[in-house]
């Protein structure tokens, strides 16, 4: 698909501002609040020059982004306005927000906390009447390059990937909502796959981190008793047991399950009813279905399937997974090819493409549902905004509302509704 002209200039013109921007740390500057209690949207951002802290990444520009995002949303069109930013040059990239809507928590993708190798995560209070962010704290990650943040279903503890460390941590969080230093932390060993993966594209050049190990995602399973969590480099899905006291992981047994050589799992989503768990291959381009045993802690695969059209060749890197709340649809992140896999799931979890969507945009990182699942976001990374689609619930299918929203790499998108209490 060819971007027209309009839309070109239009990206070109929203990138060169927001990258012209300055970076510091300071506070949302909010527009007066609203009469109605308002539905926000807080986007992470890449917002340091991660260039010359990251030489190797390949994947990402100089963080173009200002810290973390506040969006006011249009429930009717899923339209976003700006309402303010919260500065940080540290690209907090993920965002968790605790059950309560009082609470934010940001992965900031940084590989050094001084002169040490380590990266950190922060704690932020909402204000509850126009959702502007105050910082609490900020503690280090246990490894360079934390990725991703994810909430223990208790609300106790905070679970971090650090992409770079090679290394998964769990925080506690206090009762204030402050951090803790980490109650453990496990990194990564064993043999990294080959640079070409076992089920890359016809023609795919897609190579990235089977350089060393990379955690990728952590997650805690819908009981909370165990906890999984993906290493890119190894071609792997550990599962950990969770002591939900002490904060501590030991190993499951078995303690992982392979993924095809070279493959890379990136994300994995699980279904509504907690028996299947899909994961998606970022250089393998395609996605996995496992039956999930709770009980047992044990992943088995029952189908592949890839996240491109049929008779696809070239490259192409996977992004994010996400099932539907009604657990009948699948979407799957292309970059490269800059589309939304959409899958239906039949009654025994497996998938079928039933189509695809242009993100409009460059580099779909991640994207999100709206609280009521009528609207997608997708965070285009290399294209410095975030599209808005509307969500047939019949068939799955995104069809664009006309909305870019221009935001300095966006990375993830995050949605607090003040009408709920």
């Amino acid at each position: 698909m060819t971007e027209p002209d309009t839309r070109r200039s239009f990206l070109k013109s929203s990138a060169a501002l927001l990258a012209s921007a300055p970076i510091a740390t300071g506070s949302i500057r909010a527009e007066p609040r609203d009469a109605a209690k308002p539905l926000l949207a807080y986007v992470g951002t890449f917002s340091s020059p991660l260039r010359d802290v990251l030489p190797t990444q390949v994947d990402l520009p100089p963080g173009n982004g200002r810290g973390i995002h506040l969006f006011r949303v249009n429930r009717d069109t899923g339209a976003l306005t700006a309402a303010g930013i919260h500065e940080l040059g540290t690209s907090p990239s993920c965002l968790a927000l605790n059950a309560a809507g009082t609470r934010l928590y940001s992965a900031n993708e940084t590989d050094r906390v001084g002169k040490e190798k380590d990266g950190t995560v922060s704690a932020f209070s909402i204000d509850r009447e126009d959702g502007k962010l105050k910082l609490l704290n900020s503690v280090r990650s246990g490894g360079a390059g934390p990725t991703f943040v994810n909430m223990h279903p208790s609300g106790r503890f905070l679970f971090v990937a650090n992409y770079f460390g090679g290394s998964v941590s769990v925080l506690p969080i206090l009762e204030d909502g402050t951090l803790g230093d980490a109650t453990d932390t496990k990194t990564d060993a064993g043999k990294i796959g080959p640079a070409k993966a076992t089920n890359a594209p016809t023609g795919s050049f897609a190579i990235s981190g089977h350089d060393r190990t990379h955690a990728h995602m952590i997650q805690a399973d819908p009981s909370g008793r165990s906890v999984l969590h993906v290493d890119l480099g190894l071609d792997k899905i550990f599962v950990w047991k969770f002591d939900g006291k002490k904060g501590t992981l030991t190993p499951n047994d078995p303690a992982s399950v392979a993924l095809p050589a070279g493959d890379g799992p990136r994300h994995f989503h699980f279904h509504p009813n907690g028996k299947w768990l899909y994961s998606i291959q970022e250089e393998a381009s395609n996605v996995v279905l496992f039956d999930y045993d709770a009980e047992k802690g044990t992943l088995t695969s029952r189908q592949t399937i890839s996240s491109l059209p049929a008779g696809f060749a070239g490259s192409n890197f996977c992004s994010g997974i996400l099932v539907s709340a009604d657990g009948k649809h699948l979407y799957a992140g292309n970059r490269l090819h800059d589309s939304i896999g959409i899958f239906s799931i039949a009654e025994n979890g497996t998938l079928k493409l039933v189509g695809e969507e242009w993100t409009r945009g460059n580099y779909p990182r991640s994207f999100n549902f709206d609280p009521t699942g009528a609207f997608l976001y997708c965070c285009n990374q290399r294209g410095d905004n975030v599209t808005t689609f509307r969500v047939d619930r019949k068939t799955g299918g995104l069809s664009f509302t006309g909305h870019y929203t221009p935001v300095g790499n966006p990375s993830a998108i995050v949605f607090l509704d003040l009408a709920k209490d």
